[in-house]
């Protein structure tokens, strides 16, 4: 490991930059599949938003199972090489989903690959998360790691520019399976990139078993069971996910297919088709999202981030209930779309500052807090808790989009986001963190 001591800037340390690339390339390869995914489901399966909704909560499932295997494994394995591991099976699953789908070039075929190779890349995604969050900490200095964690979120922030545009003009000027050819060749860069991570790990000399590995689930449940502020937001996380993941994942596609799509005009229509205008959206975010975490960057780090945190929850609980108006006033009621398009692009960028403004200190409070040698099981604890429900949100939001319309979803995600993020600001545990 380098000396990050004696750093001016974190990208001085080789094992950071390695990591730092190897994420950019990979997740590049993440925006460009989930973009295309979502678009291409909808258009091979005449707008069935029950099926997107069925797809995206199956996934959700698989993620679950494994990440807190993935934790497990993260605290007694070296975590570089479990990361190229993951993004080779990655990337040679989506190329061999490729290949299939030339072969097999019927509608009913490209959803079962799609079904196989979502469950199989989440399953893998389990595995790698817990290895991939944990990593920091053993390569950076912990003065330095907000200025680390910030980068990721200014990497993060790029990619919802550049890369969601890229996405929309590829999934409009090549075909389908090229595109996954080019996001499977994404993930397989990103694990030569990994396999050059170095750090000092120390090998447990206990064979690693079953009940071994459900000892290992139990001490970090142990552990965080103590930390009752940690708790509290873990469950409000756990609300915040649920009620917020339908609005990209469902709403976005479902309303750029029904409503933007079926409008005689709408706004630049002459300049974005309607699937373009999801990739103006997610740029919104990143670059808010972008100049919020180079603002956090030059921050010196909080020690404490409860409190705060759930102030701008109730910020965040806001926006959406302004949504949730301005779609039934100006969209289903009729009084103008493009006010529509306009305003839900002004609450993008709202969002996307706001998110990095919660997590970077968050999850730099919990790197700094938490052992090392117990991070990989913690944050796959934490993350089995911050998705435990977004499989179920996106079935019942597939169904309510289908048989009820956006309005009922996106009243029932406002009155839900806004109850959590309120329960959490008077919530007293909440400010020892």
């Amino acid at each position: 490991m380098d000396n990050p001591s004696a750093e001016r800037n974190v990208f001085w340390n080789q094992n950071f930059r390695l990591v730092f690339f190897g994420a950019l390339v990979s997740e590049l390869g993440a925006v460009l599949y989930s973009f295309a995914v979502s678009f291409y489901i909808l258009e091979i399966s005449e707008n069935n938003a029950f099926l997107q909704g069925l797809y995206l909560s199956l996934c959700g499932v698989m993620l679950l199972i494994f990440t807190p295997i993935g934790g497990v494994l993260g605290d007694r394995f070296h975590k570089g090489r479990i990361m190229f591991l993951c993004d080779y099976l990655k990337g040679g699953l989506i190329l061999l989903a490729t290949l299939a789908m030339l072969v097999f070039p019927a509608p009913r075929a490209h959803i079962l690959l799609l079904f196989a190779v979502g469950l199989l890349g989440n399953a893998v995604s389990g595995i790698f998360n817990p290895a991939s969050g944990a990593l920091l900490p053993h390569i950076v200095a912990e003065h330095k790691l907000q200025q680390a964690t910030a980068y990721f979120s200014v990497k993060s922030a790029t990619l919802n520019i550049l890369g969601v545009v890229l996405a929309g003009v590829l999934y409009a000027v090549i075909p389908i399976h090229l595109l996954f050819f080019i996001v499977g060749l994404c993930y397989v860069l990103s694990g030569v990139s990994e396999m050059f991570i170095r750090y000092r790990h120390v090998n447990r000399e206990e064979r690693l078993t079953v009940r071994l590995a459900l000892t290992d689930m139990r001490d970090g449940l142990v552990y965080l069971k103590a930390q009752k502020a940690i708790l509290a937001l873990m469950a409000a996380i756990l609300f915040i996910n649920f009620f917020t993941s339908p609005i990209f994942g469902n709403f976005v596609p479902y309303f750029i297919k029904t409503d933007v799509a079926a409008a005689p005009s709408y706004l630049f229509d002459g300049l974005l088709t309607p699937e373009l205008w999801f990739s103006v959206f997610s740029v919104l975010v990143g670059a808010s999202s972008l100049v919020g975490s180079v603002i956090i960057s030059t921050r010196k780090q909080a020690e404490k981030c409860g409190r705060r945190t759930a102030r701008l929850l109730c910020v965040m609980a806001g926006l959406m209930v302004l949504l949730t108006l301005s779609y039934w006033l100006l969209v289903r009621r009729g009084l103008s779309l493009n006010a529509f398009l306009l305003l839900f692009s002004l609450s993008c960028l709202g969002v996307g500052f706001l998110v990095v403004h919660i997590n970077i200190p968050f999850n730099t409070v919990l790197m700094r807090i938490v052992e090392k040698d117990k991070l990989s099981k913690v944050t796959s604890i934490i993350s089995l808790f911050a998705q435990g429900l977004t499989p179920i949100a996106s079935v019942l939001a597939g169904a309510v989009l289908q048989y009820f319309g956006s309005t009922p979803l996106l009243v029932a995600c406002s009155v839900g986001f806004t109850v959590t993020a309120l329960s959490l600001l008077f919530n007293k545990a909440t400010q020892s963190i």
